[in-house]
């Protein structure tokens, strides 16, 4: 099991991420899989986790923080798929040498600020169309990177059991053209 994946939870991390098991179902047989939490990667502890406090706790530092940690435990060139600022810490340690095969970002808020993508990095963004955090078609051509937007979904598109098929068939599809070629 050659290929590794490493997943990046959104900001509310374990806590309400039990649609992550439905993508760790259809991808634990063919990645070898390491998950990491946003808010133990960004060291949160907050005594109030409403959305506005956990937003101004990673915007502050905890962005920062996430990606200063996640570049010392990682240093083998994997696959990585981020939910929400889980995109946004993944982005932002490849820019700063995080060994980063391909990234698969989903409602990543915070990338539409960015001016520079990751160099050398295979980038699939993907957005339900009424997610109010999705940068502009204009920015993802200006940038270069591959965006995709599902109509009738919000943020929380990833939760959702269509879009974790799809996810995940579209992660399986890579490896599996990789060892055909082979």
């Amino acid at each position: 099991m050659a290929n590794r994946l490493v997943i990046i939870s959104d900001m509310w991390g374990a806590k309400k991420g039990q649609w992550i098991t439905s993508y760790l179902g259809y991808l634990q047989q063919y990645y070898k899989i390491t998950f990491y939490d946003c808010q133990q990667l960004a060291d949160l502890n907050l005594t109030v986790e409403s959305p506005e406090n956990l937003q101004k706790a990673f915007m502050e530092e905890g962005v920062d923080t996430a990606v200063a940690h996640l570049l010392k435990k990682e240093h083998k060139r994997s696959h990585y798929l981020a939910f929400g600022i889980g995109g946004t810490i993944a982005w932002k340690a490849a820019q700063k040498g995080l060994p980063v095969k391909s990234l698969y970002a989903i409602s990543s808020a915070g990338l539409r600020g960015e001016d520079q993508r990751p160099k050398k990095v295979d980038i699939k963004l993907l957005y339900g169309s009424n997610d109010e955090f999705k940068p502009s078609e204009n920015w993802s051509h200006e940038i270069g990177v591959e965006m995709e937007t599902v109509k009738n979904f919000g943020h929380s598109l990833y939760t959702d059991e269509k879009i974790i098929g799809k996810v995940s068939l579209e992660l399986l599809g890579k490896i599996m053209k990789k060892k055909s070629v082979a």
